[in-house]
């Protein structure tokens, strides 16, 4: 699993930072990339990363202000373009696809692939293969969403010395044990997984949170998450306008990392109001709270190590 930021500033962009989105690369899924946000000049920010658009199956939408959607159908229109033919899967909340519809029909942009709208809503539960997605309604004053990604646990690595020390030598018959419960080997004994496998292996958790104020009300939703990237559009010396614009600031943001014992805490969506110095500042502001805390910048790429008992 790998997360690029295509875009962290707040409202309109600027030279430093573009608007909203964010890129989940799912190395189970061949690759697969699904898209948080879509801000204005999306597609452009991609093109500065090795992202394929058609590798993009999936966009979450967290809200409908310009800054998370504006990019949506420019991004649609240039998948089409450069050879995306496989289906792609909108989730957001109410007025995602009359959005999408209607500023491809004006443009009369005809794309060659189907778009499946999903609309979302507090405590929805996505669920595919090898992960399962959650909803929360967040605090924006419009309808604004929070998703959790949690990877599946997996299965513990097997056990090669058990394995020889019943005669099973390494081979594809390794595989077949691993991927059954119950085998059977050609001399008709039967293998139990569970008796030559390790420890299951936990699945990672990713939280990725819109714009929202009051943040401490989410802890549970967070517990124990791998990575929480949220919003701080505001320092912690601005927390009136924080709460008057329904944002959050990098000390509360700091606050509830700590309180959901989050590994690791990534601040986005941050006003340009905030620059060098002030930045500097903003981030050992955070880190004196939690530690385990990263300003996002366009462009930073990170893995999300395996979880590790």
């Amino acid at each position: 699993m790998k997360i690029t930021f295509l875009g962290t500033g707040a409202g309109i962009p600027s030279k430093q930072r573009n608007v909203s989105s964010i890129a989940l690369q799912l190395m189970k899924n061949k690759g697969a990339i699904w898209l948080f946000d879509c801000g204005e000049a999306t597609q452009h920010q991609i093109l500065n990363t090795p992202i394929k658009p058609r590798k993009i199956e999936k966009i979450f939408i967290t809200h409908l202000h310009g800054d998370h959607i504006y990019g949506l159908p420019g991004l649609i229109s240039s998948r089409s373009f450069q050879d995306g033919r496989t289906p792609l899967t909108i989730y957001g909340p109410k007025g995602t696809e009359e959005f999408v519809q209607t500023s491809l029909k004006v443009s009369e942009t005809n794309v060659l692939y189907p778009i499946e709208f999903i609309e979302v809503f507090d405590g929805y539960q996505i669920n595919f293969d090898d992960y399962s997605v959650d909803v929360i309604a967040l605090d924006h004053g419009m309808e604004s969403y929070g998703y959790r990604v949690t990877e599946n646990d997996q299965i513990g690595e097997l056990q090669v010395e058990k394995l020889k020390a019943l005669g099973i030598e390494p081979g594809p018959l390794y595989q077949k044990i691993k991927e059954n419960e119950v085998t059977q080997l050609p001399n008709g004994h039967l293998i139990n997984r569970n008796d030559v496998v390790g420890p299951t292996k936990k699945g990672r958790k990713i939280v990725i949170f819109g714009d929202t104020r009051n943040s401490g009300q989410f802890v549970e939703f967070l517990k124990g998450s791998d990575l929480l990237i949220h919003e701080a559009t505001f320092s912690g010396t601005d927390q009136a306008l924080a709460k008057q614009y329904y944002h959050s600031s990098n000390i509360e943001v700091a606050e509830l990392a700590k309180k959901a014992d989050v590994k690791q805490l990534i601040l986005t969506h941050l006003s340009a109001r905030y620059q060098n110095e002030q930045l500097n500042q903003f981030l050992c502001d955070a880190r004196t709270i939690f530690p385990e805390t990263i300003l996002a910048e366009d462009f930073l790429t990170l893995k999300i190590p395996k979880v590790t008992e």
